[in-house]
């Protein structure tokens, strides 16, 4: 069984954050789920109930924690996991990995999957982006960590919003190494 770390920011985009747990549980995922006050915040906006009310609906094996604890097993590189995926990733928690900072759990977690060469992927949801956001993707690009935008694909002729969050689960299961069913795969086409 995969075992991952979620990292839920005040960026928008928390519907990549929902379907993308419910498709790693659908998996078989083993999650811990930690979001910084912000993602909680635009979470219950975006999503229209808290994330904890989100979460107690769902079935199969996830712990959430909070952010100021920091005392919890994936503050440690000894606790080991498959990777991390902080999703949507806000340019303040960029700016933080990127800097090594540390304040929070969500950062002492992304800070432990790069120092053990863990897969530490960022779902980036902002545009336009300034130089200094720039320069904070190459500093976590060039120190291990894989950077994700949430820019979907249409060539699979997307119908839903949500087929749109799909795609980007599915780019991240591939970086991951996961098997999924969800169409993230160009398969060409027939010639016109």
């Amino acid at each position: 069984m995969k075992s991952l770390i979620i990292g839920i920011t005040g960026a928008s985009g928390s519907i990549y954050a929902k379907n993308f747990i419910i498709n790693s549980l659908k998996y078989g995922i083993d999650l811990h789920i930690v979001a910084s006050p912000m993602g909680e915040a635009v979470f219950a906006h975006e999503m229209e109930q808290s994330l904890d009310d989100f979460l107690q609906n769902l079935s199969g094996n996830f712990k959430k924690y909070q952010n100021n604890d920091m005392f919890a097993p994936i503050a440690s590189g000894s606790f080991k996991t498959d990777g991390m995926v902080v999703i949507p990733c806000s340019m303040k928690t960029l700016a933080c990995i990127s800097s090594g900072l540390s304040d929070s759990l969500l950062q002492r977690a992304a800070d432990v999957s790069l120092k053990e060469r863990r897969k530490l992927i960022l779902v980036l949801r902002e545009s336009p982006l300034s130089i200094i956001h720039i320069r904070n993707m190459l500093a976590v690009s060039e120190s291990g960590a894989i950077v994700l935008p949430a820019s979907p694909g249409f060539y699979h002729k997307p119908q839903t919003i949500e087929s749109l969050a799909d795609f980007i689960s599915g780019k991240i299961f591939d970086l991951l190494g996961i098997e999924h069913d969800l169409s993230t795969s160009w398969k060409g086409i027939d010639k016109y």
